[in-house]
């Protein structure tokens, strides 16, 4: 329990604003608290430990929960019925799996005690991203609880704007930057990186990283001077793991090492179920069943780690930079608007793309914005894709996860709205996992785009690099498969085109890697990225020119903004007559900007052509047939277009003089008239002797009866 009886601030400055964190001020019953600010966004982050490990854990019980207050920017939920804040937004969980990455592998492998930690956003400027100050603020609350935490960990954001990179950009600067790139990393090294990029270069991608290492340290010595100055004292671990992993280790002697050898995925799984169930039987009762799971577990882990470090054999026997066999197929489901299959090794992603008008943008309200989607990925991960029976309960957080990594990967590509105006939606479904399902995702939707025939910029492809190392030997992976992330020390996914990088995501699982290993995964990255795209390319390699028969048709016009009252009609009469003639769907925006969207093309046009008339300006020299609408003795009048009358002056019915407007035409007479001027007030002048060859002197331009 945090006990200090009063409060005390720590800062440094931090780019161009002071990073001030306060200890004892608030949450004085947690284990630990601090408050951390960076202009005027503040975050409590507060750490609960249990005195005892949790019963019955198989890995190590940390929760970290990111909590979004409407009251930190001054808002009241839109929700008319939800006022409160209610479940994380999809922001909130992507924030704290972010949050929570860096931190977890910095605690003992066997450590069971259960942690909470809870930051709450209590003030956001718009301007200092929470998530930067919130990933301090826990780290530094860890360091404050005595647990055995091996940090601190400091984190910065990175950007490019203009061609040069900015440290902790603010938020408004985001838009224009090209690069968002978020390192965490101890002293000694890296321990996380996430962000996307629009194509950058793997030496402009390192080049930010190190720029990133330099600036955490600063962060790391502030967290460093608090803890020397409140004297905390880290408590030590101690477990009887170690001595059950010497006498299970004892008991199987060499015989897990035929399995890190063993090629055939079935036939390997039959003999770790085997001996897990040798061992178990063996030491039931001598210690607690998940003590002696955990020592079986760790010493298969260790068995695989020395066949790849020291004989340089992989689980599949593949070459250490191979990647598994690839097999694609498009435009496999008949109805959709796009589908692709990819798989790799025996990782399997189904994606599907559906595509709709603008009206069916995803609408965001959070704490931070109030914003519209129209290109969102959403991946699925059910439990028969490994095997297993689980019940469904809604996207758990690893696939939210895993779909906003891969809708990064893809938007640094998706066309603008301009040049292709639907609402795209993508849907990832993993039939078969084996490792690297993200990255199958991203591969799987980019086809299933091209597939759809949305004119994205460039083909992506992703690829997982792993890494096994001990002290200062490693070995680099390329497509690691699930037994390699098991067993493995990194997991560093990296997704672009053949120019860049577009998205990427490093987790660690020791304590740390060195920069010199970041490059060499990059590398090893854009080499299998590059192979992957040549895979895809002999399938399809460019987006189809047309779109399925069965997308929608989606056209946009530019209106005249005071031209909308007129589209919509007195109490929205026009177009809803519009919508109901025609079946489009229309959507009107302030800006004058109007969007048609239809299942049926001819809808779609008819539509279209209703709305240009009604908006549409003549312009002096334009030649319309009209309808006689009104006699004056001075002239007629004329409608040229809906809503627009033209006056034909007496003088301009015809090439002779004309006594009586009566003579020459009558309401309801279609004359063709040339517009000869329109005044200053806007009034259209028209005349039907220009836009007419007269045959004889007295001709009669009504209709007989």
């Amino acid at each position: 329990m945090n006990s200090r009886k009063t409060s005390e601030k720590f800062k440094i400055k931090l780019n161009d604003a002071d990073l001030e964190i306060e200890i004892g001020k608030m949450a004085l019953m947690a284990t630990s608290a601090v408050t951390a600010r960076l202009g005027d966004t503040v975050v409590l982050a507060t750490a609960v430990i249990s005195d005892e490990p949790k019963e019955g854990a198989e890995f190590f019980p940390m929760m970290v929960d990111y909590e979004e207050r409407w009251y930190a920017t001054g808002k009241i939920s839109g929700s008319r019925f939800v006022k409160r804040e209610t479940r994380p937004s999809e922001e909130a969980i992507i924030a704290a799996r972010m949050i929570d990455r860096p931190l977890r592998p910095l605690f003992p492998k066997n450590y069971r005690n259960d942690i909470q930690i809870i930051i709450t956003v209590l003030s956001a400027d718009m301007e200092h991203d929470p998530d930067i100050v919130s990933m301090i603020a826990a780290s530094t609350t860890l360091m404050l609880s005595g647990a055995p935490f091996e940090g601190p960990v400091g984190a910065i954001r990175i950007g490019k704007i203009a061609d040069k990179f900015v440290i902790n950009p603010k938020m408004s600067q985001m838009a224009e930057s090209e690069l968002d790139l978020v390192l965490a990393g101890t002293r000694e090294g890296i321990v996380m990186i996430s962000g996307q990029a629009d194509q950058i270069s793997e030496a402009e991608f390192l080049a930010a990283c190190k720029l990133a290492y330099d600036k955490i340290q600063l962060i790391i010595d502030l967290q460093n001077k608090i803890c020397k100055k409140l004297e905390i004292e880290k408590k030590k671990h101690e477990s009887v793991q170690d001595e059950v992993e010497k006498e299970v280790n004892k008991f199987l002697g060499v015989k897990l090492a035929q399995i890190a050898v063993e090629i055939n995925q079935e036939k390997r799984k039959e003999q770790i179920a085997e001996f897990e169930k040798q061992v178990l039987d063996n030491f039931e009762g001598n210690y607690k069943h998940m003590e002696i799971k955990s020592a079986f577990e760790k010493i298969l882990e260790k068995e695989i780690r020395k066949t790849i470090l020291d004989k340089k054999i992989r689980p599949d026997g593949r070459k250490l930079d191979e990647i598994r066999p690839i097999s694609i197929e498009v435009g496999l489901l008949p109805r959709t608007h796009g589908s692709a299959i990819f798989r790799r090794g025996e990782t399997q992603v189904l994606s599907v793309i559906t595509l709709g008008s603008p009206a069916r943008e995803q609408v965001i309200e959070t704490m931070e914005e109030e914003a519209t989607k129209r290109y969102m990925h959403h991946y699925i991960f059910p439990p028969f894709s490994t095997g297993e029976i689980s019940p469904l309960r809604g996207a758990s957080r690893r696939e939210i996860g895993h779909g906003a990594l891969a809708e990064k990967a893809l938007s640094a590509v998706i066309p603008d709205r301009e040049l292709f105006p639907y609402t795209i939606r993508v849907v990832s479904e993993v039939l078969t996992s084996n490792g690297s399902t993200s990255m199958a995702a991203v591969c799987g939707s980019s086809l299933s785009l091209m597939d759809a025939g949305v004119p994205i910029k460039a083909a992506v492809a992703g690829i997982s690099i792993g890494l096994v190392l001990e002290g200062k030997k490693y070995v680099l992976l390329t497509d690691i498969i699930g037994m390699e992330d098991f067993a493995g020390d990194m997991d560093f996914k990296i997704a672009g085109t053949r120019k860049g990088i577009c998205a990427f995501q490093m987790d660690v699982k020791n304590r740390h890697i060195n920069l010199k290993i970041i490059e060499e995964a990059a590398g090893r990255g854009k080499k299998a990225r590059e192979e992957i795209l040549d895979q895809m390319e002999k399938t399809i390699s460019v987006p189809r020119k047309s779109l399925s028969k069965y997308a929608p048709t989606v056209s946009v016009i530019k209106i005249n903004p005071d031209k909308i009252r007129e589209v919509i009609g007195p109490g929205g009469k026009m177009v809803n007559q519009i919508i109901a003639e025609t079946g489009a769907a229309i959507d009107i925006e302030n800006d004058g900007t109007i969007t048609i969207t239809a299942q049926e093309k001819e809808g779609g046009e008819k539509a279209k052509q209703q709305i240009s008339d009604l908006t549409r300006e003549p312009k002096v020299g334009e030649v319309f047939t009209g309808k006689v609408t009104r006699i004056m003795d001075f002239g007629a009048f004329v409608e040229i277009l809906p809503n627009c009358e033209g006056l034909v002056h007496i003088s301009q019915l015809a090439p002779y003089r004309v006594n009586k407007v009566s003579e020459v035409v009558k309401v309801g007479d279609t004359v063709p008239v040339k517009v000869i001027e329109i005044d200053s007030q806007g009034r259209v002048n028209l005349s039907l002797k220009a836009a007419k060859s007269f045959q004889s002197p007295r001709p009669s331009y009504h209709k007989k009866p």
